[in-house]
C-alpha cells in the first residue's frame, strides 16, 4: 500500500523538491503551505506520516506539532534552525524526527522509511495486544509480548516492573505482603531488601497511575483492586 505523505512546507523550492523525490519513492504527496490547515488536511488527506517546517508564513511548527500530536501521526520536523533547544522542544511536542536544513534528500527518505516501519510495528502490537492481552481499563499487559498498553501508547517498563504489574494484575483483590511479592516476582534468591519492592511500586505508579489502583495496605504491603476504571476522556 502506498503511504499518504503531508508537507507543510511554505517554501515552494523545498516542497517541490521534496514532492517530486517522495512521489519517485511511490509515496501519494500532497503539499500545503499553511500549517493552521493541518487538522483539515489530516480529515481529508489521512497522512500517514507529516514533514512539517518550522518557520511558516502563518504559524511555526511547534504550534501545528502540538495541535497535532494527538491524531498519532509520526511528524518528522524540517528547519533551519540548528539549536539543541529546538530539537528537544519538538521531540517534546509530539515529532518523531528532526532534520535541519540543508539536508540531503536521500537522507530524508531513509528517516520517513524509519519513522513508516515504526508505525507499522506499533499498529501490529496494537493488534497483537488486542487479541491477547490482560484488559484493566483502559490498560492492556500482553504476557506473551511484555507490551503495555495505557490508551493504546505503549508504556516502557523495566522487566521487574512488568512482571511486578503481571502478577499484581493476576491476584486482584487480595494483598501481598512485601516479602511475598519478593518471592515470587523476584525469586526466593534475590539478596536484596523490601525496599526493592516498594521503589517499583512506587515507578509503577508514576508510570500508569491514571489508570491503575494499587492501595498501600498499611503494615502489610500491596494490593491491585478489582474493577478500577478511569473513565475521564
Amino acid at each position: 500500500m502506498r503511504e499518504n505523505i503531508l508537507i507543510i512546507e511554505d517554501d515552494e523550492d523545498i516542497s517541490e523538491i521534496l514532492s517530486f523525490s517522495l512521489k519517485q519513492e511511490r509515496y501519494n504527496v500532497k503539499v500545503n503551505p499553511n500549517g493552521l490547515e493541518a487538522e483539515e488536511e489530516i480529515t481529508t488527506f489521512k497522512p500517514d506520516l507529516i514533514l512539517l517546517d518550522i518557520m511558516l508564513n502563518d504559524t511555526d511548527g511547534f504550534s501545528v506539532c502540538r495541535k497535532v500530536a494527538k491524531y498519532k501521526i509520526p511528524i518528522i520536523m524540517l528547519t533551519a534552525r540548528g539549536e539543541i533547544m529546538d530539537k528537544i522542544l519538538g521531540l517534546e511536542l509530539g515529532a518523531d524526527d528532526y532534520i535541519t536544513k540543508p539536508f540531503d534528500i536521500r537522507e530524508v527518505i531513509a528517516r520517513i522509511r524509519v519513522s513508516l516501519r515504526r508505525r507499522s510495528e506499533l499498529i501490529e502490537l496494537l493488534e497483537e495486544s488486542d487479541s491477547n492481552a490482560i484488559t484493566y481499563g483502559r490498560l492492556k499487559v500482553n504476557e506473551d509480548s511484555r507490551i503495555v498498553l495505557l490508551n493504546n501508547e505503549e508504556v516502557k517498563l523495566k522487566p521487574k516492573e512488568f512482571d511486578l504489574l503481571l502478577f499484581l494484575l493476576k491476584n486482584k483483590n487480595m494483598v501481598h505482603s512485601r516479602d511475598k511479592l519478593l518471592d515470587l516476582v523476584w525469586g526466593y534468591d534475590f539478596s536484596g531488601d523490601t525496599r526493592t519492592v516498594d521503589v517499583h511500586i512506587t515507578r509503577l505508579r508514576q508510570k500508569i497511575q491514571s489508570e491503575v489502583n494499587i492501595e498501600t495496605v498499611f503494615g502489610i504491603g500491596y494490593m491491585l483492586k478489582e474493577n478500577y476504571v478511569n473513565d475521564k476522556a
